[in-house]
């Protein structure tokens, strides 16, 4: 049996309040997920709130799992509220409403990688003799499609330049862009957010259904919505006004992905009669790292005041090593980990956290070196891989045959005799009949007894008709054998190492399909399926793979590390042109963010955090002489620093140990 006393006096408050908005400014480590689920199970268990009038929303699938566990396990089989993503929550919508917009239902949800081909006809037929970034055209983009600008509005909007080329290649491309997704019955990872506002705005109704649906609405970590999130959280809300929103304003570090903290700042003006709870007891950290935390943040003006607490040990200050270099600096963060492991200290216990990715280099030299066993988050996706790219790709061309991009992909994968110009060909009479390549396909290929096309559009009709038979689990499998993929893949690459990572990476995928069909929430269905793992973040995937390595330490950038703990930090680079960053230094931008961007960093330790500066750096192939970060100036009570450029730190015994293992590290490297 739970029991609301089992949590702090503030705590209660929040989970007791029930109606009408609520903001709960939970610090780090404050126990927000507790407080969050308590309130949830307290709904419905003491308050007999129908589980299906609840709707929780966070931002990660890993967030949205951990509280759904949470609250089962406090239910003890009753049902529970739905938990879900942003994303996940408006593809559900769209998948029942988007007809309203004049798109079928059994649309193509496109990643990274199909805008990317996408983005390269634009740039095609855009007549320039200058190259543009399709990666940069994509992200401006972005940014146009979560302020709701639309390709037609942005030529006079505010952030056209006309002295800037990009933005001219950036007009054309997002009209070829978007009439290509339309007529291609595809939208992207904006599209899911972009196109429930627009149904919310253009049709009511919808917007009444839902909210009439959710009738109590809980959002974590409010402070990284974007207008766009905030503009659905209105359509959510329109019949009522039970909105419960957790976050941190000191924790607001996605601008860069559109997030705004002006809603976390303004909530109170938003929603009269707003309810403001502060969690400030921290259950992580010591109270010196977070006296530390606390004197950083502080210096940002524009905030909601609260300072974090513990009941926890004093602990010891947390350190900064001044460095040599680079090299000199990543060599005694690897030979203090050694120290932890010899101490007992489990390396999935300890993360080193960094700005850039470039500084990775080093540390993984020398964690080699040390043969420390570590894992990187943020790497490439399972599912961004070319094999499992290859086979989503059949599933999206046999749900929507007006996906292009996915056709296109396929047609020639596993090798089957057609090439560009049977492609280019066709896409000519598609382009004169104004249908698309697949009708195109089928008009023609008969009749021109094209015998390689007919093969593949029998595939085509088999497969389809698999799909509606089978599970994803057996249709994936079939799919594999019908296309003899693995006998593709063997004469690809050859080597048997090679063929062997990439039939690992077929197992797992069919290894999720397996999963999926065992859960109760989504219909588990082949469409499905893959809709759910192109949702999938790339933080999710990394644990997922983390798991499997097993004790290894963490490497990741701030960005990646929030929501995260450990007992052991080594934040490196405490430097000016880190944090704060170079950019935003140059562009004389706010640094309020980057400051934020540190609290973040130094809230992740638990028992002990070690920060890092180096005296200077290679950069861009010279030694270029660094600073400690502004962010630490005038709080030196708070921490302590060590010059570590000289081996005076160390007794003579150490000294003398150093000195003979870098010797014996030369040697090796001269060998």
């Amino acid at each position: 049996m739970f029991s609301l006393e089992d949590l702090n006096q503030k705590q209660q408050i929040a989970a007791r309040t029930i109606n009408g908005p609520l903001l709960i400014l939970a610090g780090a480590g404050s126990g927000k997920t507790r407080t969050l689920t308590y309130r949830m199970a307290s709904m419905v268990k003491e308050h007999r709130i129908d589980p299906k009038a609840i709707l929780a929303l966070t931002f990660t699938n890993k967030a949205a799992l951990e509280m759904k566990k949470r609250v089962r396990q406090l239910l003890k089989g009753r049902k529970s509220p739905q938990t879900s993503t942003f994303h996940a929550l408006c593809l559900q919508i769209l998948k029942e409403e988007i007809h309203l917009l004049g798109y079928q239902k059994n649309f193509t949800l496109y990643d990274q990688n199909d805008q990317m081909s996408l983005m390269r006809d634009a740039l095609n037929n855009f007549k320039s003799q200058k190259t543009f970034d399709r990666g940069t055209i994509l992200s401006m983009m972005s940014s146009l499609k979560n302020k709701l600008i639309s390709p037609e509005q942005y030529a006079s909007s505010e952030h056209f330049d006309e002295s800037n080329d990009y933005c001219y290649a950036l007009e054309y491309c997002y009209y070829f862009y978007s009439e290509k997704m339309r007529y291609f019955n595809a939208i992207d990872f904006d599209d899911i957010l972009g196109l429930t506002v627009q149904l919310f705005e253009k049709h009511p109704e919808v917007a009444t259904k839902y909210s009439q649906k959710f009738e109590y609405v809980l959002v974590d970590e409010y402070q990284d919505t974007n207008p766009l999130q905030f503009s659905i959280l209105q359509g959510l809300t329109s019949t009522h006004n039970n909105i419960c929103v957790v976050g941190d304003d000191d924790q607001s570090i996605y601008k860069f992905r559109g997030a705004d903290i002006e809603n976390i700042l303004n909530f109170e003006n938003l929603y009269e009669g707003t309810k403001v709870v502060k969690l400030e007891e921290n259950y992580r950290s010591t109270q010196n790292i977070l006296n530390l935390s606390n004197e950083v943040i502080k210096k940002n003006t524009k905030r909601k005041a609260k300072t974090l607490w513990t009941h926890n040990e004093k602990g010891e200050l947390p350190s900064l090593w001044e460095t040599l270099d680079d090299v000199h600096e990543a060599q005694i963060v690897a030979d203090e980990v050694v120290k932890l492991q010899e101490r007992g200290v489990a390396l999935s216990d300890i993360a080193i956290l960094y700005r850039s990715n470039t500084q990775i280099p080093p540390f993984e030299d020398q964690l080699r070196m040390s043969l420390i066993p570590y894992k990187i988050i943020g790497g490439k996706k399972l599912y961004d891989r070319k094999e499992i790219k290859d086979l989503i790709a059949y599933v999206a061309t046999i749900t929507n045959p007006l996906d292009e991009i996915s056709l296109r992909r396929v047609l020639n994968v596993p090798t089957r005799g057609i090439g560009n110009k049977t492609l280019e060909k066709y896409l000519e009479i598609s382009k004169g009949n104004n249908k698309s390549l697949f009708a195109s396909f089928n008009m023609f290929a008969y009749e021109q007894e094209d015998k390689h096309l007919i093969k593949f559009l029998e595939l085509w009709q088999d497969l389809k008709v698999k799909s509606q038979e089978l599970g994803p689990k057996a249709f994936m499998e079939y799919l594999i054998e019908k296309t003899q993929y693995i006998e593709f893949i063997k004469r690809f690459y050859k080597e048997e190492k090679q063929v062997e990572i990439r039939k690992n990476l077929i197992n797992t995928l069919i290894s999720s399909a397996e999963r999926f069909e065992q859960q109760k929430e989504i219909t588990p269905t082949l469409k499905n399926f893959f809709d759910k793992i192109l949702l999938a973040d790339s933080q999710d995937i990394a644990y997922e793979k983390g798991e499997e390595q097993g004790n290894v330490l963490t490497l990741m950038t701030l960005h990646s590390s929030k929501g995260l703990e450990f007992d052991y930090v080594f934040l490196v680079g405490t430097e000016e042109e880190f944090l704060p960053h170079k950019r935003t230094i140059k562009m004389g931008e706010d640094i309020s963010e980057e400051r934020r961007l540190f609290y973040v960093g130094i809230t992740r330790a638990r028992k002990h955090l070690y920060m890092t500066r180096c005296k200077q750096r290679r950069l861009y192939g010279k030694d270029v002489k660094r600073h400690v970060t502004r962010f630490l100036t005038g709080f030196e009570e708070y921490y302590s620093i060590q010059d570590r450029t000289t081996l005076n730190h160390l007794s003579e015994e150490e000294a003398e140990a150093y000195k003979t293992q870098l010797f014996s590290d030369l040697m090796n490297i001269l060998d």
